[in-house]
């Protein structure tokens, strides 16, 4: 299958740049799977399609503000940076501009810190040494901002919104540099009223990189080469989930990285158990769901390996849930649905 048949045309201005007045204000289009038939809802109406007995499945990564900004030691020149993916407290791999100026060697002031460039991999990002502070975690909220997608434009200092926007009110360890975006539609309230419906509500870890804005240029899908992310699934979750599919519970997983994590640790045979590690799984049709049910996502980007697993979802082990999904899509434009990270949630049951 070509990556060019995820394409789709979107007017800019449905492009959303603020989030919602409140986490819990946005729009849900609900498409049922077994009839192709599409529902528009207010997002609090989730509720009306959970079931005592289901478990919802939610990733708890927390945002670093992980863009930086800095000057060369010797030469005063600027640099910016986003911190990828920690080896090590104070070592991280990192994307720097301009990184032709960012020679092995180089030593970069961020405020009383110093980063020296240690390495430099295939992918041209630069493996980048911290001194000056125990751990450049514990700085970050003084010294970093958040890394918004590439279409959120902001001016100078006009981030402080997103600080708190952008991250769910659930979210515990640190090291995502993109938000799990599904996530953000819930407050505290709401997630109550999911449990005192009878709905079982558990976490898993996906640490969110830089290839979840990568739209997949390959040809064909064959061709395209996944990025890595790093997942953790607790005993906890897998034996709630165990539990669920014994007594008939669903599984709704809230956004796409909760479904690469119960997906790539899934088991051939038997039931989930506690796993972490990197996953390079590559979800798009026809695949075959051994663990999700239902799925919680927003509306992604053209040619994104996020648009192809919600079509994959749409139609498991089949090809024409492609059709399905840019057909709801359609649908979504007409009513004027916001899409991207602050933008409109999709219900697929």
């Amino acid at each position: 299958m070509r990556t060019v048949d995820f394409h789709y045309d979107l007017p800019p201005e449905l492009i959303a740049q603020q989030p919602a007045a409140r986490r819990d204000e946005s729009r849900l289009l609900v498409l049922q799977r077994r009839d192709n038939r599409v529902e528009h809802r207010q997002f609090p109406d989730v509720l009306n399609f959970l079931d005592p007995g289901d478990v919802l499945v939610l990733n708890n990564s927390r945002v670093i503000p992980a863009r930086l900004h800095g000057t060369n030691a010797k030469t005063g020149g600027a640099f910016e940076m986003l911190l990828l993916e920690e080896n090590a407290p104070n070592d991280w791999w990192v994307m720097v501009k301009p990184g032709k100026r960012a020679r092995a060697g180089t030593q970069i002031q961020i405020g009383n810190l110093t980063a020296t460039v240690r390495d430099i991999n295939a992918e041209g990002h630069r493996r980048l040494q911290f001194s000056g502070v125990e751990n450049i975690l514990t700085a970050l909220d003084e010294l970093g901002e958040m890394p918004l997608p590439p279409y959120i434009k902001r001016a100078e200092g006009g981030q402080r919104e997103d600080v708190a926007r952008y991250q769910t009110v659930f979210a515990r360890p640190p090291g995502s540099v993109a938000a799990p975006t599904a996530g953000l539609h819930f407050t505290e309230a709401l997630l109550e009223k999911i449990r005192a419906r009878g709905v079982k509500i558990c976490f898993v870890t996906l640490h969110v990189g830089l290839g979840t804005f990568a739209p997949v240029k390959a040809e064909t899908l064959a061709a395209h080469v996944m990025h890595e992310e790093r997942f953790e699934l607790g005993a906890e979750t897998a034996r709630t989930i165990n539990e669920a599919k014994r007594s008939g519970g669903r599984v709704i997983a809230v956004g796409t990285t909760s479904v690469r994590v119960l997906e790539s640790a899934a088991p051939q045979s038997g039931e989930l158990a506690a796993t972490q590690g990197r996953t390079r799984i590559f979800i798009h049709p026809p695949h075959e769901f051994k663990i999700v049910d239902a799925l919680l996502t927003n509306f992604h980007l053209p040619c994104s390996t996020l648009l192809m697993l919600v079509s994959a979802f749409a139609s498991p082990g089949k090809t024409r849930g492609r059709e399905m999904i840019l057909a709801a899509y359609a649908e979504a434009v007409r009513e004027r649905y916001r899409f991207f990270s602050y933008g409109d949630a999709m219900l697929i049951l």
